[in-house]
């Protein structure tokens, strides 16, 4: 609308449309973006001008998430008339409301999380700093996406500080119980799950966007030395389950729409449940600055394990899905230095320390650093599709009495 201009040209232009749950004094509502302002959506199914069977009359976006695909495809075909016809102009006007003046909060409540790792650039690259000499990439990774279950509990919106986590580390004596020194990031994209299913049923991998509703940037952070050491025999645990940051809009896959390309290749060929007849991912390219330095462009179109598999493997051996679940992608990494998206690859290992703008290095984080993970997909017709961004600032770890 000319009240506020966006058009295609903006990231953040009527072709996107990301959805959020911002506060406004004491009021808590959804909104959608628009340019540089957010609709209230609570606003406009409360005065009629949208139907969601009143799942926009929340706090969360939960129950429209739960409403599925049938009601997802009307509600934004609504939104775009409400926000580009100027017949609406007096309808809607009063309902944009400055980005800056408004909080973001967490989006969704989290059902259950999942980190998957399905970078074959980032699994071969760790296998290379933790494994040297030996085959960087495990026999059974190209059979399935492995993955882990991470705490719901702390997912975290975007600008939640990150308290250095306390843990056991190894030492040549021995265990030490110390804050991790070894603080590292992980560039990833997260899935938000919308309609459930149901215990013992498997999702098929056909049923993929009838689960999804959209996608979030995800910092999973990770405490490195704690991980090495609880890391054998079993997998990740307290190196990783103190805090993931999630960005605060949620894309809808309908806005990504334009951004579909094929994935790559797989071999060997993959078992039945995780074959695709349209085999697809996202062109989706991040951005990772470490205070004011950018240090990675990672591209999600590497991923070997896609989107779809991932949720047909979490699901096939009869887990149920919730309406607010988390999926990530793990971290994304591509084949060359500068498109790594972890220090652990970065440094290599923290051996090879990076020299930031400011003239300082770092192996791993220190108190005080801010890291700014960014994304845009790439559109129809040279547009851009704005993801926005995660940070997370590293706050001292705790003292423990």
């Amino acid at each position: 609308m000319t009240a506020v201009g966006p058009t295609t040209d903006d990231p953040f232009g009527p072709h996107n449309l990301p959805w959020c749950v911002y506060q406004l004094s004491d009021d808590i509502a959804i909104g959608v973006r628009l340019g540089d302002h957010v609709f209230n959506v609570t606003a406009a199914e409360q005065a009629g001008l949208i139907d969601a069977g009143g799942a926009l009359n929340a706090e969360s976006l939960n129950p429209y998430l739960a409403q599925g695909r049938t009601v997802w495809t009307a509600v934004r075909r609504r939104l775009i008339e409400l926000l580009t016809d100027e017949r609406q102009r007096d309808a809607v006007e009063h309902l944009l409301i400055p980005l800056s003046d408004v909080e973001l909060r967490r989006p969704f409540e989290v059902g259950d999380y999942v980190d998957f790792y399905s970078s074959e650039h980032h699994a071969a690259n760790v296998g290379r700093i933790l494994r040297p000499g030996q085959p960087p990439v495990l026999p059974n990774w190209r059979h399935l996406p492995i993955g882990y279950h991470g705490r719901a509990g702390t997912v975290v919106v975007s600008g939640t500080p990150v308290t250095r986590p306390w843990g056991q580390t190894p030492s040549p004596d021995g265990p030490v119980f110390r804050p991790s020194a070894r603080l590292d990031i992980e560039a990833e994209l997260g899935f938000v799950v919308g309609p459930p299913s149901e215990l013992a049923e498997p999702v098929s991998i056909q049923d993929f966007e009838a689960h999804v509703f959209g996608v979030v940037i995800v910092n999973d952070w990770s405490a490195r030395d704690i991980q090495a050491w609880e890391y054998q025999p079993l997998g990740p645990f307290l190196g990783k389950s103190f805090a993931t940051s999630i960005s605060p809009w949620v894309v809808e896959l309908a806005a990504l729409e334009p951004a579909r390309v094929p994935a790559p290749a797989q071999d060997p060929e993959v078992v039945a449940y995780l074959r695709e007849a349209d085999r697809f991912t996202y062109r989706i390219e991040l951005e990772v600055r470490l205070n004011a330095t950018v240090v990675s462009r990672p591209p999600f179109d590497t991923m070997y394990w896609t989107p779809a598999q991932q949720l047909a493997h979490l699901t096939v051996n009869g887990a149920s899905l919730r309406t607010g679940d988390l999926f990530a992608s793990g971290t994304i990494s591509g084949p060359a230095p500068e498109q790594w998206g972890s220090l652990l690859e970065l440094t290599r290992g923290g051996a090879e320390p990076l020299t930031l703008a400011d003239g300082s290095t770092r192996a791993f984080l220190e108190d005080g650093d801010t890291v700014i993970i960014e994304a845009t997909a790439i559109g129809a017709n040279g547009t851009v599709i704005g993801m926005g961004a995660v940070a997370g600032t590293i706050m001292p770890a705790r003292a423990l009495s």
